[in-house]
């Protein structure tokens, strides 16, 4: 059944209404029959019906994508025809973003500007990511005179890159965009709770002129997911989502030595020193927090703050948290929206209660059913104090508006307590001293430390962590090494006893 309508040809629906996996260039059913439902996180109303792939239909994706590089009907284009591509590719987004950010708004839950705002990210990434095609460089290795010694960048093969609910067009367009310029074929695998604009996507590169099989999507669950991942001819896995599933993709990557781009979980510290502006340190805090409604992988959910401010802190944070508009994500005034799902809710839920039980102290965090927010997956935004670092509400991640304050007493016990977690992922640090801003940002171990702002995400810079937190970098020139091998070529170039490894000893 459809609902919601994509601006998608006829073709792209099944007779009973819903939509169409995306295959070698074409709109198929599912081989069994198998649907899902996606369902609008403001109010629980039915948003689609969705084809839900299985092992066949993964397999006929993967192979498609596999006959297209093979075939060289893509990567064999010149640098400057893949790049213009995805230029166009780019203006097809922009030309339809007003609809992009509504699809993704009706499925994420994200407040409406938040999304437009997104998707304009979603353009400009792909306008950045056409320059790699011409920047993808190999280099001349110095050796023994008669030889000449080259390297390559060459693309990888096919690429599943399997993408999150809390950001879904622009989590798929920073792998997307760099796997094909590059040269790669890729199958796309959405979140079954947000599916909706990979498929709009796929028409705009089919619009944009890209071949049949460069660019497949399949939509499902974490079974879909699997299939996928265990394809034996899928060369790469790009994946972003739970640290428990990035381990277990890991696994099964081992078994064919797939190359894997990993972006995982994050509990994030962000750390106040007393010399800090309190004002701003709030603000920090929310903005750190409160984004997308605290479902994002970077979200400060950790706020250590200097033991001299931190009473003050508390205080100001609990007032501006407790005058945070809570509505439907199409409402201008709203500046947080639902949780994404009932699961979810439930799970941030189960976290708030986690906290009471392990003796913390909880302000808000409750469920809120109110005026025009009916059948939605709302909550109170959430703080917690006199929580210890070691206890779970601070050491796995809640993924939801709820975060932690803790204090403490000098440089030396912010930083340890910042590392005392698995993850690495993020980090911000507020201070107006730049020799200690120097001192914690070397010493926190994060993929990305911010200094008096949170949250930028350049897609210039490189995005990625340590530990627990992931594999591989995303955005930035680092995505050239994600996407690419690197071959060495060796060019004999004197005639005279050139079959004659041992006069190597002779040459060096």
């Amino acid at each position: 059944m459809t609902v919601v309508d994509l601006g998608l040809p006829p073709e792209a629906r099944n007779a009973d209404g819903s939509w169409r996996l995306f295959v070698d260039g074409a709109w198929i059913d599912c081989a069994d029959g198998s649907r899902f439902e996606v369902h609008d996180p403001a109010d629980g109303s039915l948003v689609a019906t969705v084809t839900s792939g299985g092992a066949a239909d993964v397999d006929a994706a993967v192979t498609a994508a596999w006959q297209s590089f093979e075939a060289g009907r893509w990567r064999s284009k010149s640098p400057q025809s893949r790049a213009s591509a995805l230029l166009r590719l780019a203006q097809q987004i922009a030309r339809r973003s007003d609809e992009l950010a509504a699809i993704e708004t009706r499925c994420n839950g994200m407040p409406l500007r938040d999304a437009k705002a997104m998707v304009k990210r979603c353009v400009s990434s792909l306008e950045y990511a056409s320059g790699f095609a011409q920047r993808a460089y190999g280099q001349s290795v110095p050796v023994a005179n008669r030889y000449l010694d080259v390297t390559l960048r060459e693309p990888i093969g096919v690429c599943a890159l399997i993408v999150p609910w809390n950001g879904p067009l622009l989590s798929a367009l920073w792998k997307l965009g760099p796997a094909i310029v590059l040269g790669n074929s890729v199958v796309l695998k959405p979140s079954e709770l947000t599916p909706l604009t990979a498929l709009v996507l796929a028409e705009c590169c089919q619009e944009a002129g890209i071949p049949p099989g460069v660019v497949n999507m399949i939509a499902g669950g974490p079974a879909t997911g699997a299939e996928l991942v265990a394809h034996p001819l899928v060369n790469k896995i790009a994946f972003t989502g739970s640290t428990a599933t990035g381990k277990a993709i890991m696994k099964v990557a081992s078994e064919h030595v797939k190359r894997v781009t990993l972006e995982l979980g994050g509990k994030a510290p962000n750390i106040f020193f007393e010399d800090g502006d309190v004002s701003d340190a709030v603000l920090g805090a929310l903005s750190g927090l409160m984004r997308n409604t605290g479902q994002t992988c970077i979200a400060g959910a950790r706020m250590l703050v200097q033991a001299s401010m931190y009473d003050e802190f508390v205080e100001r944070l609990t007032a501006a948290v407790d005058q945070l508009r809570v509505g439907p994500p199409t409402a201008e005034s709203s500046q947080l929206g639902p949780i994404v799902s009932a699961k979810q809710l439930a799970r941030v839920q189960s976290y708030v209660e986690l906290a009471r039980e392990e003796g913390a102290e909880v302000h808000g965090g409750g469920l809120l059913d109110g005026d025009g927010l009916a059948g939605g997956y709302y909550m109170r935004p959430g703080l917690i104090t006199g929580a210890g670092n070691d206890l779970r509400v601070n050491q796995e991640e809640i993924f939801g508006p709820v975060g932690a304050v803790l204090p403490f007493s000098d440089e030396e016990e912010a930083v340890a307590i910042a590392n005392a977690t698995p993850y690495g992922l993020a980090a911000g640090v507020w201070t107006r001293d730049v020799k200690r801003a120097l001192r914690v940002t070397r010493a926190v171990r994060a993929g990305t430390v911010w200094v008096n702002t949170y949250g930028w995400n350049f897609v210039e810079a490189p995005m990625g962590g340590f530990k627990e937190s992931g594999l591989g970098r995303e955005n930035g020139s680092a995505v050239i090494d994600a996407y690419t091998e690197t071959k060495n070529v060796v060019i004999e170039l004197d005639e005279d006893d050139s079959l004659d490894i041992y006069r190597l000893r002779d040459v060096r």
